[in-house]
């Protein structure tokens, strides 16, 4: 899942993804209707990719939170952010079971419900969607490691062109005897 270009944005209902950067503000998609439009420096934006819920013990990434939420609900939607306190406590028990009652507020719970089920309508839950990157970190660590590195292949790559350039401006320059006299 991509949460890393998932905002909230305070004060807007929904959920956007990141489009592009302006000198003064983003270009955002909201993640439903597609809809795209821009937002100021000055907005409160929270990336989803950032933020964690407490447990008694740590901090955990809402990545994981929602993955708990769409394996325990079949990578269907779940309960509504508007039902009753008991039910999202209910439903926060199966999310994240040892969840710090006294930090994780009724509010946070129906916020974490819409964002899921939004995310769900938008086509973000699915169970490819939850292929742990660090998977994907590991193969390219050992591929890094025997790639040249960085600094040596750009020299490579850039040293390479301007020889041929040179070569071949030489070859296709007219030759002439005389010098210009200034």
């Amino acid at each position: 899942m991509e949460l890393e270009k998932i905002i909230s944005i305070s004060g807007k209902p929904g959920l956007f993804k990141l489009v592009s950067q302006l000198r003064n503000g983003f270009i955002i998609e909201d993640i439903t209707s597609k809809k795209k439009l821009s937002i100021g420096n000055s907005s409160q934006v929270s990336l989803l990719d950032n933020i964690a819920m407490f447990t008694f013990d740590q901090e955990v990434p809402l990545f994981d939170v929602f993955e708990n939420i769409a394996k325990d609900n079949g990578y269907q939607a779940t309960v509504s952010h508007k039902s009753d306190e008991a039910e999202l406590r209910t439903f926060m028990d199966v999310a994240l079971p040892n969840y710090d009652t006294e930090r994780v507020y009724v509010s946070d719970i129906k916020k974490l419900a819409q964002w899921y089920n939004i995310l769900h309508a938008a086509g973000y839950i699915t169970e490819e969607s939850f292929v742990k990157p660090e998977q994907n970190t590991e193969e390219a660590a050992e591929v890094k490691t025997e790639a040249p590195k960085p600094a040596e292949a750009k020299a490579k790559k850039s040293a390479a062109p301007k020889a041929k350039a040179a070569t071949s401006a030489a070859k296709s320059a007219p030759k002439s005897t005389h010098r210009k006299q200034g």
